[in-house]
């Protein structure tokens, strides 16, 4: 089967798993895990990055230390991984789902306006499949009724916003490592910010609540969401090759886009302001029956797709919430996901395209 996602791996990670397994640092405490949020901080733009088990982790921490809790209200794009509504549910909030734009599947800040009530105290703008958010419009009604702006760049890693990179951006940024994303640690994730007050939050809530003067003294529950020393060596090996792998999958994304683009088959929009990072080729076809048949064609074909996320005001837990998302709705019904690996060669694109046209 031709893998929907598949990292690659070379000499720069490889050497530096050798060597902590060598000198027996495996835990949260070696040398790589301090190098990883140093480089990766600085590859993003921010003073302050910690490294965390997961990407939820990271989510989690990040409104924990903002002080977000019960009574608040978080708006979030109808359109995302669960986790990003769950994270709310985990400190007591309330997930309040907005509608994403037509064109480049993220948050709408019309949709936005239109969901802001006075218990509002943050959004999450979720750069999907790679592509940016346009954050101007929504940083300004963060700043217009005192808004955190918590950015989710778990699927964005060396995206761009006006030549600056995603993650940098809003309050907080998170990222996520884990097997499939651009740059992997098998298993991880980042927070990045400049607000000093919030790092120090982070920092403590971050290894179980325990002083940084007095050791096994903790002040505040806090929960145990620290990276391994390994996986740490891997991520900075992985920050070392980012250029090449994005590069990887600018070519991936664009060979795609030039063969299948008409009438029947359009892409995720790239506007001037921002540049994706194409974690996903992601074409949404003009019927759900020819989704369908492209669909059920490269499943017989051994070619590993996945649909759009199903909008979470539909998801179980969150059903009854009264949510209109009409984009989200029809996005999901006729949006796929194509591998989207960095190491996928030109032939193999080609084939997968082969099929999808014989198909349409």
């Amino acid at each position: 089967m031709i893998p929907l996602a598949e990292p690659t791996f070379g000499d720069a990670e490889r050497s530096r798993v050798v060597d902590a397994l060598e000198r027996g640092w495996i835990s949260p405490k070696g040398e790589y895990v301090t190098e990883f949020e140093d480089v990766f901080g600085a590859w993003i733009g921010t003073e302050h990055a910690f490294a965390t088990s997961t990407g939820t982790a990271a989510l989690h921490l990040s409104l924990l230390a903002a002080g977000i809790g019960e009574g608040d209200e978080v708006i979030v794009p109808d359109l995302t991984w669960i986790a990003c509504a769950n994270v709310v549910s985990y400190v007591g909030a309330t997930p309040v789902f907005a509608d994403v734009d037509p064109d480049t599947y993220t948050l709408d800040p019309a949709s936005v306006r239109e969901r802001l009530t006075e218990d509002t105290k943050a959004v999450m703008p979720v750069h999907l499949y790679g592509q940016p958010c346009e954050m101007t419009p929504i940083q300004r009604l963060a700043d217009k009724h005192d808004l955190l702006v918590l950015e989710d760049a778990a699927e964005a890693h060396g995206a761009t916003y006006r030549g600056r990179r995603v993650g940098s951006l809003g309050d907080v940024g998170c990222f996520s490592f884990y097997g499939n994303k651009i740059l992997t640690t098998g298993q991880g994730g980042m927070i990045t910010t400049d607000d000093d007050e919030l790092a120090e939050r982070i920092r403590l809530l971050r290894r179980d609540g325990m002083s940084r003067d007095r050791k096994y003294y903790h002040s505040v529950i806090g929960y145990n969401y620290r990276l391994t020393n390994i996986q740490a060596a891997i991520g900075v090996g992985q920050v070392e090759r980012a250029d090449a792998i994005l590069e990887n999958k600018r070519r991936v994304a664009e060979t795609y886009r030039r063969e299948l683009t008409t009438q029947d088959v359009r892409f995720q929009a790239t506007p001037g302001w921002g540049e994706s990072a194409h974690w996903m080729v992601a074409p949404v076809f003009r019927t759900t029956g020819q989704f369908e048949r492209v669909r059920n064609a490269l499943a017989d074909a051994d070619v590993e797709t996945r649909p759009f996320f199903y909008p979470l005001h539909e998801q179980p837990p969150y059903a009854g919430s009264g949510s209109d998302c009409p984009v989200t709705e029809r996005l999901h019904e006729r949006g796929l996901n194509l591998p989207s690996a960095p190491n996928l060669n030109h032939q193999i694109i080609m084939e997968i395209c082969d099929v999808i046209r014989n198909a349409l």
